[in-house]
C-alpha cells in the first residue's frame, strides 16, 4: 500500500456516496442498466430494517471503495456467515494492496462476530477479481450452482 488505510461505517447521511459507488461497481461489470436502487430505497433497507451493512476503505481523507455485507447462516456449521454482496475499489487504487485490506477488515469481522465463513459470488467474466480472490486463499465453489427467484416470481 502506497499510502495508509483506515475503514469507516456508513451512516444514512453517506446514502448518495453508497449509491455513487454501486453505479460505478455496475458500470464496471456492464451493468449499469439493472441498477434500480435509488436513495430511498437505500436509506429504508439499509439504516431503518438494518438489512445490510456498509464500510468504506479511506485513504487520505477520501472513500476509495466500498463493502457491503450481511449475514447469513450456515445450518451445517451452527454458526453465521458474512456474504458480501459487493466489494469495489475504484481503479486508481487497485493494484496497491487496498482490496486485500478491505477483505482483511471483513476477515477480522467475520472472526469477531464467530462466523464460520465468509462468501461471495463473481462474474465468471471478471478475470482480474477472479485473480485476486484466488491469491488470498478464497476457493470457487464449482460444484453448487446458484438459483434465484427474481422480485416478479416472489
Amino acid at each position: 500500500m502506497n499510502q495508509a488505510i483506515s475503514f469507516r461505517t456508513a451512516t444514512a447521511g453517506d446514502v448518495p456516496l453508497i449509491l455513487a459507488f454501486i453505479k460505478e461497481l455496475a458500470e464496471y461489470e456492464g451493468l449499469l442498466g439493472e441498477v434500480t436502487a435509488d436513495e430511498n430505497i437505500l436509506r429504508y433497507n439499509l439504516f431503518e430494517r438494518k438489512m445490510a451493512e456498509v464500510i468504506f476503505p479511506v485513504v487520505d481523507g477520501a472513500e476509495i471503495g466500498f463493502v457491503l455485507f450481511f449475514h447469513n447462516f450456515s445450518t451445517f456449521l451452527g454458526k453465521p456467515g458474512i456474504y458480501i454482496e459487493d466489494l469495489y475499489i475504484r481503479k486508481e487504487y487497485r493494484g496497491r494492496g487496498y482490496g486485500r485490506a478491505t477483505i482483511e477488515k471483513i476477515r477480522s469481522i467475520a472472526r469477531e462476530r464467530k462466523c464460520g465463513r465468509v462468501e461471495w459470488w463473481c462474474l465468471d467474466s471478471n478475470t482480474p477479481s477472479i485473480a485476486f480472490y484466488r491469491n488470498i486463499g478464497a476457493e470457487a465453489m464449482s460444484d453448487w450452482t446458484v438459483y434465484r427467484l427474481s422480485e416478479d416470481k416472489i
